[in-house]
């Protein structure tokens, strides 16, 4: 199996967990030498109530203005694992959903996850713990923090059967590609294009049995290349017959017929060259922001799209990242995107030793002079947020400096990475300490 060091599936996938609790102001810090920007971060800065969900969101009001008439909001985390990060993106989601309009929770899974379930938050039959092992056993996310979130999501849809909150994927299909893809577009064809029907599941026959992507990785790259190819004729098979106007049933299935070829394209890459890994990580960030941005289209709905900070982000601080998915939405969406980053003082988090495939609990200290938490965490609030975008101009460039930053992915260890807050956020989350996100116990 390829894995990457972080934010990655076994090539892919990756995630995070968040709750909260009560948080009070800590005694005002002393300052870090030289150039200080802690007193103009200070002024601007706004003070969480909770980093979980219930009770107030009055605190959460200058975020709501922050957020503006944004589209998608891009909300990261600075570790895959751990509780607040996740519980933090419960309670913004349900704020956006309650005072701003956001109907849709996008997350770095699989689009075959997403449709399951968004499947089951609209109602759909199974246990949601079971649902949430079964989809996300090999990643960061399989933690009652998500189970929390799907359950709200079910209920909230229970309460407002008009008025649906939704649930994407915006990632390849792994750790499986679903019979249901192939169906959507077979089931479609044989209704509306019956003469397309045996050369388009024929081309779909092989893919159908590797549905398990580590399978599908084990193949040889010339066979993985020639799947690939199948994938992308029957795509280009089935934009020939657009109807007139397109329609949305049509647009559906013209995306599931796209997320097997986005697939297919990911495990043709020679991951076992360091450029063939770039071109692939290159690759899934355009794949993520162009799906992520179909569906706000196709929906009409407005996103909350939770990943890393790294994969919100305007700027790459990794080599073997060229380009994340930010920058991508940035440019379909322009102000209509606005990215959210997370930093931490202390804390804990799970990930995998190197090597092991296990989950692991794992604690980091304070952080020290010279990195950019060292100094967020001078600001006499615990947990806070703060608009980098209307800082005064001072420290803001403190903020725009590649600083030593931890930035923490499934595996461990982990960085820290040199990284500017500034350029690549447009609004911090900052937390004094973080907990160990709770994975489910089976």
């Amino acid at each position: 199996m390829v894995r990457t060091a972080r934010r990655g599936l076994p090539l892919l996938l990756v995630a995070a967990a968040g709750a909260g609790a009560l948080v009070a102001p800590h005694p005002a810090r002393a300052a870090p030498r030289g150039t200080d920007p802690v007193p103009a971060v200070e002024r601007a800065a706004h003070p969480l109530r909770a980093t979980g969900p219930g009770g107030s969101d009055r605190d959460l009001r200058p975020l709501g203005r922050m957020v503006g008439d944004a589209t998608v909001v891009g909300l990261g985390e600075a570790t895959h694992g751990s509780h607040e990060f996740f519980t933090m993106k419960d309670r913004v989601f349900r704020y956006l959903v309650e005072k701003k309009g956001f109907t849709t929770f996008a997350q770095e899974v699989s689009w075959t996850t997403g449709l399951r379930f968004d499947a089951y938050v609209r109602g759909g039959k199974g246990d949601v713990r079971a649902l949430v092992h079964q989809e996300l056993a090999k990643t960061p996310w399989d933690t009652e923090e998500y189970v929390e979130l799907l359950t709200w999501m079910r209920a909230y849809n229970d309460r407002h059967p008009g008025r649906q909150v939704r649930f994407v994927g915006d990632d390849l299909n792994y750790p499986e590609q679903g019979a249901e893809l192939f169906d959507g577009v077979t089931d479609y064809v044989r209704t509306h294009e019956p003469d397309l029907l045996p050369r388009i599941s024929g081309l779909y026959a092989p893919l159908r049995r590797l549905t398990d992507g580590d399978t599908y990785m084990a193949l040889p790259i010339a066979e993985r290349k020639e799947l690939a190819g199948r994938a992308r004729t029957a795509l280009e098979l089935l934009e020939g017959r657009r109807p007139a106007g397109g329609g949305r049933e049509f647009g559906l299935v013209l995306q599931h017929a796209r997320s097997i070829v986005q697939t297919g394209d990911m495990y043709a890459f020679p991951l076992d060259t360091d450029a063939g890994r770039r071109d692939a990580m290159l690759y899934r960030d355009r794949a993520m922001a162009r799906n992520t941005a179909w569906w706000q289209r196709h929906s009409g709905t407005k996103v909350l799209l939770s990943a890393h900070n790294a994969h919100v982000a305007y700027e790459s601080y990794d080599p073997r990242y060229p380009r994340m998915q930010g920058a991508f939405l940035r440019d379909a969406l322009g102000t209509r995107y606005v990215s959210m980053g997370f930093t931490f003082d202390r804390g804990s988090f799970m990930a995998q030793p190197t090597g092991s495939e296990t989950w692991r609990r794992f604690t980091v200290g304070a952080a020290t002079r010279g990195m950019n938490e060292y100094t967020l965490d001078k600001v006499r609030h615990d947990d806070y947020f703060v608009d980098t975008r209307t800082l005064p101009n001072s420290a803001r460039a403190w903020l725009s400096k590649a600083r030593t930053t931890r930035s923490i992915g499934s595996g461990w260890p982990d960085g820290p990475y040199k990284i500017g807050l500034a350029p690549s956020h447009d609004v911090l989350i900052h937390l004094h300490r973080v907990t160990a996100a709770h994975r489910q116990s089976q």
